[in-house]
């Protein structure tokens, strides 16, 4: 499956397996991975072979497909405990990511409406995640560049674009949209330590559909911010809370500071499946604390002095009062706060 507007698909099924795109080789080779059951897709899932909130919960969907293929054909007396146990496992692989979630208990749902051979209504069922993705980019993206005056410039960081989504991107959509409707002037990338994701990923995404970019270190933020070189920060979600407490990339929150510092508006693009309305804040949001070796390495090599110890957790906790307005698929929320949040996601949950 793949977005007419974007020159590549990160994410696709080939009939019998899923094919992803590994984006820990990016930019220096273009490598897809075959996975074809459903441990494969955790560990894809948890290396961040794929990566980014609603293309994980799209990887984990297919998984569940993958789990159903195998154990009905290996295990028909058993399969339906089988899958439910791999869909545990697809959970856990990197939970701090809502859409995770969301999508297994999507893909729960359908099973449970299934009496045998589940294999067919599930792959409907996924194709159905990525697709509706796909659109709901599409839509965000639209949404957003509506806030956008022509002859502004923005700042994104991490990569929210099709890498990391199903297609087309959330913050990286509305850059896009915002780019071919001839509004921005230029397109700065925080490169995002430690993974690397702004320079190798999302420089490589936007250059590979003739989009220019500029990079910056992340250091470098505040300074451009300052200069009053930017008019937007435009990030996406990996869980936003109920309260508008915005769950991100590590890096996220000193940006929304510097914003709210320089008068620099910050904008947040998630899908309506991102919205959390379980969790009460980002208080309460479990934090992924990533390997020592991303920090003490760099490309596979030893950077930092031997003895250092590592404090290295993946994402960070936005406060909603630093953020000028969410954009979803059903449109934007202003300064997002509790009410705001329950009186627009109740009539437009996903799946409904």
């Amino acid at each position: 499956m793949n977005d007419k507007n974007t020159a590549f698909s990160a994410i696709e099924w080939t009939g019998d397996s899923l094919r992803l795109l590994d984006q820990r080789r990016l930019p220096a080779e273009e490598l897809y991975l075959a996975i074809e059951d459903a441990p494969a897709a955790a560990t894809a899932i948890r290396d961040m072979v794929v990566r980014g909130a609603p293309a994980i919960g799209i990887t984990a969907a297919y998984g569940v497909v993958l789990s159903a293929q195998k154990h009905c054909a290996e295990t028909p007396d058993d399969w339906l405990s089988r899958v439910e146990s791999d869909m545990d496992l697809l959970a856990a692989a990197r939970p701090t990511a809502v859409n995770l979630v969301w999508a297994i208990e999507q893909m729960r749902a359908c099973l449970r409406t299934l009496a045998a051979d589940p294999v067919e209504a599930l792959l409907v069922e996924a194709a159905r995640i990525h697709r509706e993705d796909i659109a709901a980019n599409i839509r965000m993206g639209a949404y957003g560049e509506n806030l956008i005056n022509k002859g502004d410039s923005v700042l994104t960081y991490c990569n929210t674009g099709s890498l990391a989504t199903g297609g087309y991107g959330t913050a990286l959509g509305v850059i896009r949209s915002a780019w071919v409707a001839g509004k921005l002037q230029k397109i700065y990338a925080c490169e995002t330590r430690p993974w690397l994701q702004g320079a190798r990923l999302t420089a490589w995404e936007l250059l590979r559909d003739q989009i220019p970019v500029t990079l910056i270190t992340d250091n470098s933020a505040a300074f451009l911010l300052q200069g009053g070189q930017v008019q937007w920060v435009i990030t996406g979600a990996d869980r936003v809370a109920a309260n508008g407490d915005v769950i991100n990339k590590i890096g996220t929150y000193q940006l929304a500071v510097s914003c709210r510092h320089h008068g620099v508006k910050m904008m947040v693009a998630a899908p309506l499946s991102t919205l959390d309305m379980a969790m009460p804040s980002g208080d309460q949001v479990i934090i992924e604390q990533r390997p020592d070796a991303e920090v003490l390495e760099l490309a596979g090599r030893r950077v930092a002095a031997a003895g250092a110890d590592v404090w290295n957790p993946a994402f960070d906790v936005t406060p909603a009062a630093l953020v000028d307005c969410l954009v979803t698929e059903a449109g934007v929320v202003y300064a997002p706060d509790s009410e705001k949040l329950l009186a627009f996601s109740k009539p437009q949950q996903p799946g409904d």
